[in-house]
């Protein structure tokens, strides 16, 4: 199990590490936490979750990429369904505390018109069998070079522009292939004044971070046990095929706070621990935080 932990350790760093390359916002956030002594060291935030989207696609899709974190201890738990964005997912809980949750989800591919359906297996029918079966997974360079590699050719802008209009999620997913979409801040785990989805939005606000606004900037579960609320995703320029650069969406931040669960109310706030607090996701908060990515949100990043 030890050398499996090790494995978790490298792949969630190099996953981490590319993420914070890829996403300007993380290190502004980072850096305003720390000019606000929220922080004295980025390791001092916990980490919520981390979310990754696949296609629906026999070869691909959730059933291949859990191979993967199941094998590094974790546990697949609920399941998902998002009408409205025709997406699956599932969330997993991980094999100590200290590692982050990890919620995947799945474009449903075969529920979309016939002509977005074939320009996403002319890009996904170039992987031929599940990838992950060939994969060591007890290596870990193996397992993050091949998170961090392309699966199929560079899209054209004419199939990422055709995509986009049907669905915003399959159009990223044909660009980013596997990378990381975001991670998540632990806000109850702040110090007093910032410990509050309310408190920690005002601040991130007030170091001019542009917060998605879809369903309200807090997305709040029915029990009130889970608040959520993310960045407006980075417009990044990309490279398609034949060299053309376009202005697109990259990936966001997110910031959950999970509230003490009722029946450890009456515990001291030192003696709270992971859990003592409300766990799982919720359909109606992530179906809006998605929305980070799309043009909807993106369009304000400047505004």
């Amino acid at each position: 199990m030890e050398n499996r932990t090790a494995t978790l350790t490298y792949v969630l760093e190099g996953l981490m590490r590319r993420y914070r390359e890829r996403v300007p916002d993380v290190e502004k956030v980072t850096n305003g936490m720390n000019a606000a002594g929220i922080i004295a060291d980025a390791n001092e935030i916990e980490n919520d979750h981390i979310a990754f989207r696949t296609m629906g696609v026999p070869q691909l899709g959730i059933k291949s990429f859990e191979k993967i974190f199941i094998h590094l201890g974790y546990q697949k738990r609920d399941y998902f369904y998002f009408e409205g964005k025709k997406l699956d997912a599932y969330w997993f809980s991980p094999p100590r505390p200290e590692y982050p949750r990890i919620f995947v989800s799945e474009l449903r591919v075969n529920d979309l018109p016939e002509n977005i359906q074939d320009i996403i297996r002319s890009y996904t029918d170039e992987v031929k069998a599940d990838p992950v079966d060939s994969l060591n997974l007890n290596d870990g360079a193996a397992i993050d070079a091949f998170l961090h590699q392309p699966l199929w050719r560079i899209p054209t802008w004419q199939d990422y522009s055709t995509l986009l209009k049907a669905s915003e999620y399959a159009a990223w997913v044909i660009y980013n292939r596997y990378y990381l979409n975001h991670y998540t801040i632990s806000v109850h785990n702040l110090k007093a004044g910032y410990n509050t989805i309310q408190e920690f939005n005002a601040f991130l606000e007030k170091t001019g971070v542009k917060l998605n606004d879809a369903g309200g900037k807090i997305k709040i579960s029915p029990d009130g046990g889970l608040l959520q609320s993310s960045t407006v995703a980075e417009i990044i320029d990309a490279t398609f095929e034949g060299g053309e650069v376009h202005p697109i969406s990259g990936s966001y931040v997110e910031f959950a706070e999970r509230k003490v669960l009722p029946e450890y109310q009456h515990l001291e706030p030192a003696s709270i621990t992971r859990e003592h607090r409300r766990e799982g996701f919720e359909t109606g908060n992530a179906d809006k935080i998605f929305e980070s990515t799309f043009t909807s949100q993106t369009v304000k990043r400047n505004s």
